[in-house]
């Protein structure tokens, strides 16, 4: 059984930025990603990391975001920058032990979660 716990989530005003870590137990997986939900919205996947590196990451964030994976520490981190009231949600991290090269950011492949971090933008 995998688990994740997130952190690093806060309340910043907009340009501001925040680092979110997962931190995988018993370790990190080959695959592992972002995703989050805002009130009223479904959740979609926000970034995405593969065994070999590979990363994806969705429009709306690029040049913003940046995913990345410290396997010796067991953590997946998204450094967050030039943050918007529109990026407001609950944050999560997934993880599976399969490899994968399709969709990272497809949120049905994922077999654990985390419980979440709130990441609020203000104006």
């Amino acid at each position: 059984q995998v688990q994740l716990l997130e952190s690093g989530g806060g309340s910043v005003q907009a340009g501001g930025s925040l680092r979110l870590s997962c931190v995988a137990s018993p370790s990190t997986q080959p695959t592992m990603a972002w995703f989050r939900q805002a009130p009223g919205k479904q959740r979609e996947g926000v970034a995405g990391i593969s065994y070999s590196g590979r990363t994806s990451i969705i429009d709306s964030v690029k040049g913003r975001f940046t995913i990345s994976k410290d396997t010796a520490k067991n953590t997946l981190y998204l450094q967050m920058d030039s943050l918007k009231p529109e990026d407001t949600a609950m944050y999560y991290c997934a993880a599976d032990g399969r490899t994968w090269v399709g969709n990272l950011t497809r949120s049905s492949f994922y077999a654990y979660w985390g419980q979440g971090t709130q990441v609020t933008v203000s104006s």
